[in-house]
Parts: structure tokens; C-alpha cells; sequence
């Protein structure tokens, strides 16, 4: 069929168009999220998405909103609280009094031990269930929490075992037809994106911390940012006037209520 040259150049500009938003790995396509789009992050209570909100991360426990770009949250290196008993004792890193190491900041949340392939094949055995949980219900992308854990380990965990567990549980949703989230870890955002294989960022406090250009300069305009109200000497209007925001930031109370909750805050960059 001649479609005509105006057709023909039609086809080929959409055709570009969707390879920018999805990209084909292993053997599935996966979507990634819109550029620019207000994120909300609802780890807490799940709630409708506020007015100009087009991406939102619930827990793997939740249902995804419909109408949005969805994303599935992970503990991936971690424990979640409350479910260390349910967790292999051998996959828990263990500290040389033999008891459980816990995240300083989290110190309901055990390291998982990321240091040998036996471990890191159990880990994904475990894991693999809840991202295509996700993707059988109805998500479009998972964030995989806690890419960092080794950092917290006093020298158990490396980098390296991080990256090996990242790049099985990166396959696996891709498989499943999700995008994978790179978590935080600014400072391992490009090993990460190239041998992991990630696909974007969600980022908290890259404001606070002046992270925000590690992340972009890695993954461009897929970067979903997290700052929090009571981060110190930190203006989240301020920072998104003045253009050291990623186009797709909320401001979100620390505990990230739900609407009605004493504290509960939730603020988007104005629209230019």
C-alpha cells in the first residue's frame, strides 16, 4: 500500500515518539513515566490522586490507581518493618555478635546479606513473586528500595554484590513488562543505569542534599523527586522557580499521611 510521502513521514514521527517512552527489554516492552508529570508518593495510607498528579509509588501491598503512571514500591535490600521473622535467617546479615544488622535511620529494617550468589539467588527467589505481583496488578513500574544497604553494612556488603542482585531483580521486571526505579544512591547513579540497567530515578531530598544534577545527568528528565517539609533550610518553591528542581517534584510530609492527617503536606512546582 503507497501510503504517500506525508503519511509515510506521519508514521515515522509517532513511531519516534512512542521509542520515548518505551523501550524494549528482554521480552516485554516497558513504559516509562511521563516526563514532567506530578508524582505523589503514597507509602502510607492510599489515597486519590490530587489534581495534577500524573505518576504515583504505592506500596507492593496496594493497588495501583487507575488513570496514572503507576509505580510499585520494594524493599528489595532491606526488611520491611515488621517482617523480619518472615525473612530466611541466612539471608539476614548477621554482625559479629551473631545478631541482625539494622539500618541506623531504620532501625526496624534488617540488611538483607547481598554478599555471595547463593544469597543473592535466594533474595531473588523471594523478590521475584512481588514484582510480578505487581505487574499482575496492573502497575507499570517498580522502585527497588535501598540500592545503598552496603553502605550501612561497616564493610559486610560491597557495592559490587548490590549491583549483582540489582541487575537479576532489573531483569526480572523487565521480563515482566515493568520499568525499574533506581532508588536514591546519587553516588552510584551511573554504575547503576549502565550495568544494572535501570531505567529512572526516584530521589529523595536531591534538593536538600544537592544531588539532583548526579541524577540527571544519568538519567536526564526521568528523575522523580521526593523532598520533605522538614528538611532544614530548604525552600521547595524556591528551589523550583530558581530551576534546581527536577520537573517532576512534590513536597511531601516526612510520615506521608494521607489527606485529613494532622501534618499531612503536599505541594507541586507551579505550572510555568
Amino acid at each position: 500500500m503507497d501510503l504517500g510521502r506525508g503519511a509515510a513521514s506521519a508514521i515515522v514521527v509517532v513511531a519516534a515518539a512512542l521509542a520515548l517512552t518505551a523501550c524494549a527489554t528482554g521480552e516485554a516492552a516497558v513504559t516509562l513515566p511521563p516526563e514532567g508529570a506530578g508524582p505523589d508518593y503514597q507509602l502510607g495510607e492510599s489515597y486519590p490522586p490530587p489534581e495534577g498528579v500524573g505518576i504515583v509509588v504505592r506500596d507492593r501491598t496496594s493497588p495501583p490507581p487507575e488513570d496514572v503512571y503507576s509505580i510499585c514500591y520494594i524493599n528489595a535490600f532491606q526488611t520491611q518493618p515488621g517482617e523480619l521473622q518472615d525473612w530466611p535467617d541466612e539471608l539476614i546479615l548477621a554482625g559479629e555478635d551473631g545478631e541482625p544488622v539494622f539500618d541506623p535511620e531504620w532501625p526496624d529494617e534488617a540488611l538483607l546479606d547481598t554478599s555471595t550468589d547463593d544469597r543473592r539467588e535466594a533474595i531473588v527467589e523471594i523478590v521475584a513473586p512481588w514484582i510480578q505481583q505487581c505487574a499482575g496488578a496492573g502497575f507499570d513500574a517498580v522502585e527497588f528500595d535501598n540500592l545503598d544497604s552496603y553502605a550501612r553494612s561497616d564493610g559486610a556488603l560491597t557495592l559490587d554484590g548490590n549491583i549483582e542482585l540489582a541487575e537479576e531483580l532489573v531483569e526480572t521486571a523487565h521480563e515482566a513488562g515493568l520499568a525499574a526505579a533506581q532508588k536514591n544512591a546519587a553516588e552510584d547513579a551511573e554504575v547503576l543505569h549502565d550495568e544494572a540497567e535501570f531505567d529512572f530515578a526516584i530521589v529523595e531530598e536531591c534538593v536538600a542534599f544537592d544531588e539532583c544534577d548526579a541524577y540527571e545527568e544519568v538519567y536526564d528528565d526521568r528523575v522523580i523527586a521526593i523532598e520533605y517539609s522538614d528538611a532544614a533550610d530548604s525552600s521547595f518553591q524556591d528551589a523550583c522557580r530558581e530551576g534546581g528542581m527536577p520537573e517532576s517534584a512534590v513536597l511531601r510530609d516526612r510520615d506521608l499521611g494521607a489527606p485529613g492527617d494532622p501534618g499531612y503536606v503536599f505541594e507541586l512546582c507551579p505550572d510555568d
